[in-house]
């Protein structure tokens, strides 16, 4: 399947349909049914003992899907979580970027679901999965 948006057609549409968004999150890579996204972590992202926070895991994980979903059927801004699992298995660096390498498992029309694998940079170990489905809204045209 090719890809109805880019990575700048994506950033742009964090940019103009979901503002809240565009500045912590970079799209790094976007292939057919793949995704790379950044968190940039900032002190904001943070917990006490020196690790990055669950909500801030779930928010990368969470956009990632979004954005490799959208980049498949195009910029649908009512596409929405409709599952959402996450794992924690290590504990992030504090002075790191996060990524979240993306696989769209199954594209339907109705429903998509993907996996993702959270790292922090320079780390080959994975610190979180997250296995999440999202409702694909109908064409309302």
């Amino acid at each position: 399947m090719a890809l109805a948006m880019d990575k700048a057609a994506l950033m742009a549409f964090l940019e103009s349909d979901f503002p809240q968004a565009k500045d912590g999150f970079v799209v790094e890579e976007v292939a057919d049914g793949r995704l790379t996204m950044r968190l940039k972590v900032t002190e904001a992202h943070l917990r006490p003992g020196g690790t990055v926070s669950g909500p801030a895991m779930f928010a990368l994980a969470d956009v990632g899907v979004y954005l490799a979903i959208l980049a498949m059927i195009g910029p649908k801004a009512l596409a929405v979580t409709t599952n959402a699992s996450l794992d924690f298995m290590r504990k992030p660096a504090a002075g790191k970027d996060m990524l979240c390498e993306v696989r769209v498992l199954k594209l339907g029309r109705a429903l998509a679901v993907c996996d993702a694998l959270l790292y922090s940079e320079g780390q080959v170990e994975p610190v979180a999965r997250a296995n999440m489905t999202y409702s694909i809204p109908k064409d309302m045209g």
